[in-house]
Order: structure tokens, then sequence, then C-alpha cells
């Protein structure tokens, strides 16, 4: 099982106060009812953002998070079956990512997870952000620390459980 680890790497010093001086900058688990990897990691504007990753085996393992298909006529054409469900995937605001891990040489920073024993290295991940319109980025100045909504560690945990199932439920 993926361990639970949390990472404290960003200063936050000019945001001002608010819920994320006490939040984590990273953090991964595994979903406790789908068993699926999970990462919170905070974004460049002080968002955060929310992964699940799939193993190579999961039907949607390498596939892009948005899929249109036209024809040579300019008209919709069909989509394979996994493309449609990743296009039906519901998470704040919409899928943002899809892609390999890439966290380098540093774990605490990008896309990835230090995987618990017999998972995969190799997960795909599957993620959306916080920096909509309507979101509030607290390192976007202070103007936009007075408007929106911050979605904070909670909020967003629930948003990755939710995408989680979904994405265990296309398995």
């Amino acid at each position: 099982m993926t361990p639970s680890i949390e990472y404290r790497t960003v200063d936050k010093s000019e945001w001002g106060p608010g819920p994320w001086q006490d939040e984590p900058d990273k953090m991964q688990w595994a979903d406790p009812a789908t068993g699926l990897p999970c990462l919170i990691v905070r974004g460049p504007v002080g968002a955060l953002c929310g992964y699940v990753g799939v193993a190579p085996d999961h039907p949607a393992h390498g596939k892009n998070y948005d899929h249109w298909s036209y024809g040579a006529d300019g008209e919709p054409s069909a989509l394979e079956p996994i493309e449609e469900a990743i296009n039906g995937l519901q998470a704040h605001g919409g899928l943002t990512f899809a892609g390999a891990c890439g966290h380098g040489d540093d774990p605490a920073r990008g896309i990835c997870h230090i995987p618990g024993d017999g998972e995969p290295d190799t997960v795909w991940w599957f993620g959306f952000d916080c920096a909509h319109c309507g979101d509030l980025s607290p390192d976007m100045g202070r103007r936009r620390r007075d408007e929106g909504v911050y979605r904070d560690l909670a909020y967003v945990r629930d948003q990755v459980a939710a995408l989680a199932a979904q994405l265990a439920a296309l398995a």
C-alpha cells in the first residue's frame, strides 16, 4: 500500500494568513476505498492540485485527459469507449492533467509518488487544479487573495477520493 507522506517545501511567508500556512505542499496516500495512489501537490500559484494514479494494467493508463475526434468533413467522429469514459470523469474544474511520473531527483516535488511494496512505479496520473476562475490562489497577490474561494486540503482530498472512485469503476 502506498505510504502516507507529507512534504512542506514552499516558502509561504509572503502569502499572508490563511489555511495554506498549515497545509502540506505535497501529500501522498492510498485511497482507502480503491487502493489507488493519490497525491495533492501545491501548484505554481499556491493553489492545490489533486491527482490519482492508475497502474499499467488499467485501461486508462497512458491515455490523455481530453479526447476529441473529427472526421475529414469536420464532424465529430466516434471515440473509443475508454476515451469517452475519460471525457466523462468529474473533478473540480475538470481534468487538466494526464501523464507519467515526473519528480526528477526530488520526491518532495512534482507529480509522482514513492510506491509501497509491490506497487508499480509506472503509474499514470490524472489530475485537476484549483486555480480556476472563482478559485482563490494565495500566491497571486493581495487582490486575488480577497476574491474567490480557497479550495483547502479537505476539499481537494474529497475531490481526489471522488476521482479515484470514478477511475476504479473504469477498470
